[in-house]
């Protein structure tokens, strides 16, 4: 009679970043501080998106989406950090952690999306600036953000399946501060053979497919812009993009930097310090970025807080 598999009684240990007890306090002023102003700042964004109706368009529909994900993103995984540091414990339940795992596949995946999505309607906008409401209408608008929130959703969906599918051998011990599908991948005890396909089929059609549309579209930019014969016309359009440029250039070089630790050293902890790039810098400084250069914005936090405009 084959054995009933008792995964689920299973504890996971976290690791967490660092074991040195006197470096704790500081980690956990340091984490909260960082989610704290992750939260405050896509808040912001989102709120002047919606009172503020010169902000009721495409670009900023999508901004606050993004907005959105980056606060589920980190909420998935430094609150537990949170806790356990504070409690001095490193134990995360099973259904907990598959659970994370879901989650991060969700908005990590989502946040992936929407930066493709950001990158044509910059595309459009100075492509094809006099048809960009024409082309970028509510309906196209609508249909690509659900787009992008049921092809994450699918995907987390698929992919924790196949993570419910392992067996462990042990409470296992995870080199990181939160749960992360390649992790545990690696330290189950059954074949991980459909694991690794479904993971790598879905890196490259959802991570590697809308990169490659975000450098296509930067690309008919490039062009567009360089065939613009003044200066300041080529600045103006230039400068709608800097923004987004800045955000998928840290977004995707800290995720690289990630794969690329994990792949090339056997160092967990260079891996867990990159992934506190991309899982907590990179969402706490996007709104910064929207923002510094961003009058459109200015004005709207202006207008929230009931500012003289």
């Amino acid at each position: 009679m084959k054995p009933e598999n008792k995964t689920q009684a299973f504890k996971f240990f976290l690791l967490g970043i660092s074991e040195d007890s006197s470096l704790q306090p500081f980690l956990f002023g340091l984490f909260l501080f960082m989610y704290l102003v992750t939260v405050l700042g896509n808040l912001l964004i989102i709120l002047a998106t919606i009172t503020d109706p010169r902000l009721h368009t495409p670009m900023y529909l999508f901004l606050s989406n993004l907005s959105f994900a980056d606060i589920c993103f980190t909420s998935t995984s430094i609150p537990k950090m949170l806790v356990n540091i504070h409690t001095q414990s490193k134990v995360i339940p099973y259904k907990g952690c598959i659970t994370q795992v879901s989650f991060f596949i969700v908005f990590g995946v989502l946040d992936n999306f929407l930066l493709a999505v950001m990158a044509y309607d910059r595309l459009v906008a100075i492509c094809h600036p006099l048809q960009y409401m024409v082309i970028m209408n509510c309906r196209l608008c609508g249909s690509l953000v659900l787009g992008c929130w049921i092809t994450s959703a699918l995907n987390s969906l698929l992919q924790t399946l196949m993570a419910l599918r392992l067996s462990f051998c042990a409470d296992v011990e995870i080199p990181h501060f939160m749960c992360e599908l390649y992790q545990l991948v690696l330290l189950a005890c059954s074949d991980t053979f459909a694991n690794d396909v479904v993971i790598y089929f879905a890196a490259m059609l959802l991570v590697v497919g809308p990169l490659a549309g975000i450098l296509y579209s930067y690309a008919k930019i490039v062009s567009a812009i360089r065939a613009i014969s003044s200066a300041r016309g080529k600045y103006k359009a230039f400068s709608t993009c800097v923004s987004h440029l800045s955000v998928v250039s840290l977004f995707y070089c800290t995720v690289l930097g990630v794969y690329l630790s994990s792949s090339v050293t056997q160092n967990s902890q260079a891996t867990v310090r990159a992934s506190v790039m991309y899982s907590m810098v990179t969402p706490m400084l996007n709104p910064f970025i929207y923002s510094l250069r961003n009058k459109d914005i200015v004005r709207g936090l202006r207008r929230l807080f009931r500012a003289k405009p």
